[in-house]
């Protein structure tokens, strides 16, 4: 019985140990299982992060491609906003061109007709034939010929029993046909006292009859050639003041103004009276009155004028406007009071003024001078030829006013003088009549 119950406890002992051992060995697979499902979750956790990370890669990638598209867009059409622009702004350079070349026909059609007027029915001016002028001039005689120009000679004549003053278009000469157009259409449609008179004109020969002027030329007057007398003072106000007048007249021609574009002495001519008159406006310019004015000019492709009487800023830049002019007569006016050449002009009188020693400037030929109203004049002259327009004043409201406040002096002084007892100067002559102390009581009374 014992022996039996041993073996029975050893068989369930076997029994135990091998449940043991399968339970185990179970225990000992799950727990394997449970690692490789942990591993397998760790897996699948990476395999969700990594596609979590692809996942928000491609939405920033789209997002970025979406940016991009949007940017394309937005250059497509800024580009194509700058197309159109462009595309507009070449119809309009188009349309302005196409503009302008109707504009340059229908001008050269007028131009055309104003040529065939002026050949064949223009009856503006006395139309002279090419014998008429020949006899006049006797065969254009070297004996009367009294000036010679760039656009060609003038000659001194006869016509209709007038004693006239006939310039002939020379063959060679550059724009001379051009320039006698411009001639013959400012003359022949605008008077002024101070502006030379177009009497007729031989248009198939280019040749200008204008009336005759005895003294000449201010330039010879001034620099005494032939030897003819000096000027006085008062008239040479005047005659300062008359071409003032005459340039504002020109200035203001409606409905374009017109700028003169050569004003210098030589182009002044003087009557039997001193009486002057601007002339040569062949290289005239008439200016749209949009752009007459100081601020916005008239741009041209070349320059006109003479050397030393040219526009410093026409000259560098090609704009024109009414101011040119002022430059030229700033330059005018000082040889008027100095009778010296234009080279350095305007330098040689403001050193003089700052020195002090302008009165040595003033022309010797002339005794009398009221030095402190030349001094003035001067000044005015020197500010209208400042080298910016925007700088020069104005001839209508301050050059033409007190030119002609220098003007009315010259002709009470004239006056007092011409009043003077003629015992007085008897005794003295000339010199009697210019001594200081008669010399003051005729400004004391010029000056009332």
């Amino acid at each position: 019985y014992v022996y039996k119950a041993q073996r029975e406890v050893e068989a369930e002992m076997r029994r135990l140990k091998l449940e043991l051992k399968q339970t185990m060995d179970m225990y000992n697979a799950a727990c394997k299982e449970a690692i490789n499902a942990k591993q397998r979750a760790k897996e699948m956790h990476l395999l969700k992060m990594e596609e979590a990370r692809r996942l928000e890669e491609a939405r920033q990638s789209e997002e970025a491609a979406l940016a991009l598209a949007e940017m394309e867009k937005v250059k497509c059409r800024a580009a194509m906003e700058t197309a159109e622009a462009a595309q507009r702004l070449a119809d309009l350079e188009a349309q302005r061109r196409r503009n302008a070349e109707v504009r340059a026909r229908r001008e050269a059609d007028e131009k055309v007709r104003a040529l065939d007027a002026i050949a064949n029915h223009d009856f503006r001016y006395r139309k002279y034939t090419i014998d008429e002028i020949e006899i006049a001039t006797e065969g254009f005689s070297e004996s009367l010929k009294i000036g010679e120009g760039g656009y060609g000679p003038v000659y001194s004549a006869s016509l209709d029993h007038t004693p006239v003053a006939i310039k002939v278009l020379r063959p060679d000469a550059q724009q001379g046909r051009k320039q006698f157009q411009q001639e013959v259409e400012v003359l022949s449609c605008i008077r002024h006292p101070n502006m030379v008179l177009l009497l007729g004109a031989c248009p198939e020969y280019g040749c200008l009859v204008y009336e005759y002027m005895e003294n000449g030329s201010l330039e010879d007057r001034l620099y005494r050639r032939g030897g003819t007398p000096t000027l006085p003072w008062s008239q040479r106000f005047r005659i300062s003041a008359e071409i003032a007048t005459a340039l504002l007249f020109l200035h203001q021609t409606k409905p374009e103004p017109l700028v003169h574009r050569d004003l210098k002495p030589a182009n002044i001519l003087l009557d039997r009276n001193y009486v002057s008159k601007i002339s040569d406006v062949g290289l005239a310019r008439l200016v749209p009155p949009a752009v007459a004015d100081s601020v916005t000019q008239y741009r041209l492709t070349a320059t006109a004028g003479t050397f030393c009487y040219i526009d410093p800023e026409y000259q560098q830049t090609g704009k024109l406007g009414v101011k040119s002019d002022i430059y030229s007569l700033g330059v005018l006016l000082l040889q008027v009071i100095t009778a010296r050449p234009p080279m350095g002009l305007t330098h040689h009188v403001e050193k003089a003024i700052e020195s002090g020693t302008f009165a040595q400037m003033l022309d010797i030929t002339v005794k009398d001078w009221p030095v402190e109203d030349a001094l003035g004049f001067a000044k005015l002259s020197l500010q209208c030829t400042e080298m910016r327009r925007r700088d020069r004043p104005d001839l209508g409201t301050v050059i033409l006013p007190e030119l002609n406040r220098l003007r009315n002096l010259g002709i009470a002084y004239d006056q007092a003088r011409a009043a003077v007892p003629a015992g007085d100067s008897s005794s003295h002559g000339q010199e009697r009549v210019s001594s200081p102390t008669v010399d003051a009581g005729l400004w004391r009374t010029a000056e009332s």
